[in-house]
């Protein structure tokens, strides 16, 4: 039977995925990507870069100038894959994104690869890949 909700889905996907994270990590992690993709797939690019690692916010900036692009945009989909354990406390997350030009009406997708870091000190998770970006072709 297919699964009818993508969260429930999503969920599963990610405990296997995860499975050589420490517990309390690993709920964390489950946690923290569904709560990141939440506010993506509403398009609250301002919120999403409470997740950003402060190490590459201070390195990359928001500038206004990508906070007016992600306001010309509407997120349509967020289809993400399996998080991957490539290093201890590092995950990565492929993230296929489709989104919409509000004043164009144009549609496309690109893929956000997402690196995903566990901060012990702080006890949560960090995206050190930054924001995703939607300028890109």
């Amino acid at each position: 039977m297919p699964f009818r909700s993508p969260l429930i889905a999503f969920a599963i996907a990610c405990l296997g995925g995860c499975a050589a994270v420490p517990g309390t990590e690993q709920h964390l992690l489950e946690d923290t990507l569904l709560a990141y993709a939440g506010v993506i797939r509403w398009g609250n690019f301002e919120e999403a870069a409470s997740f950003v690692d402060p190490e590459t916010l201070k390195a990359h900036p928001l500038t206004q100038l990508d906070i007016d692009r992600y306001h010309q945009v509407r997120v349509t989909t967020y289809n993400d894959q399996q998080a991957h354990i490539v290093a201890e406390h590092e995950v990565h997350q492929s993230v296929e994104i489709g989104i919409v030009n509000v004043n164009t009406q144009a549609a496309r997708s690109f893929i956000d690869n997402q690196v995903w870091r566990y901060d012990a000190k702080e006890k949560r998770w960090w995206l050190v890949s930054g924001l995703p970006n939607i300028s890109a072709r």
